[in-house]
């Protein structure tokens, strides 16, 4: 046998380099935050090109915490002013908000002396020029606007914040406080008042259909309301219910077709 201990010992030693590989990962942190950022821009561009002027306002209004939502985009038209609830059957102002002005020139429109006190009355609900007679959360509730037939209180639901309970059918905190407000506003004239209710659709395989019985009953109720906050019983001329014959939305099914609608009537002459 040979001899194996005479055999040279041969050692081989490797030369390791750190950190020639992926240079610690900070490019790739770089890179998707850059990845991100040409994301958000580009979606961006993509927004400004696919909406219309009223819904950019409407976006700017809602991201900007100076502005009150409720006063200046919270949905309708009139005195109110706003765009971001718009509603096919009222155009809305766009910009400052205000009254519109109504033909003073047929036997049957408003006169100039009417349309001055229906309008103060209505900036007076809203808070125009001053302080509002209703609290502000409330105040995402209402749309005033000055027509015809008189001033016009629109009352409606909000998206998780109903006017009614509804499981037991009566009127929330809200509403009361609308309610009160509306006959301290209305003490400081003498024209009669109309109240009309309006729903949502229900879906067609409801055998009964709750809509015509649940408006008719509302409109008593919120003059029930009026009625213990002081109102005269008798400037009330009618109470109607239009179940869910008359939607706002193109959706039928929107709860912002739940509304109330307290009219000031004009005078007759």
């Amino acid at each position: 046998m040979s001899d194996n201990s005479a055999r040279p010992i041969i050692i081989k030693r490797k030369k390791v380099i750190s950190g020639g590989g992926h240079h610690g990962g900070a490019w790739k942190v770089a890179y998707a935050d850059f990845v991100t950022a040409m994301m958000a821009f580009f979606m961006l561009m993509w927004l400004l090109n696919a909406t219309t002027e009223q819904q950019r306002k409407g976006l700017a209004d809602y991201f900007a915490p100076t502005i009150a939502i409720a006063r200046v985009s919270g949905g309708g038209a009139g005195a109110f002013g706003g765009d971001s609830l718009m509603i096919e059957s009222r155009l809305p102002l766009s910009g400052q908000g205000g009254v519109p002005e109504i033909p003073l020139t047929e036997q049957g429109t408003l006169s100039g002396e009417d349309q001055a006190k229906l309008t103060e009355l209505a900036n007076g609900i809203l808070g125009k020029g001053g302080d509002s007679l209703i609290k502000e959360l409330a105040l995402e509730h209402i749309i005033t606007d000055v027509t015809d037939e008189g001033l016009v209180v629109e009352i409606f639901d909000l998206e998780g914040a109903p006017l009614f309970d509804p499981q037991s059918g009566q009127p929330t905190s809200v509403l009361r406080e609308i309610s009160k407000m509306l006959v301290e506003t209305f003490a400081a004239v003498t024209n009669r008042i109309s109240i009309s209710s309006h729903s949502r659709a229900y879906p067609s395989v409801l055998i009964d259909n709750p809509a015509w019985d649940e408006t008719t009953a509302r409109a008593h109720v919120t003059r029930d309301l009026m009625d213990l906050h002081g109102m005269d019983p008798d400037r009330f001329e009618r109470l109607t219910g239009y179940g869910q014959s008359k939607p706002l939305l193109s959706d039928p099914m929107s709860v912002r077709n739940n509304r109330l609608e307290v009219t000031l009537l004009r005078e007759m002459r």
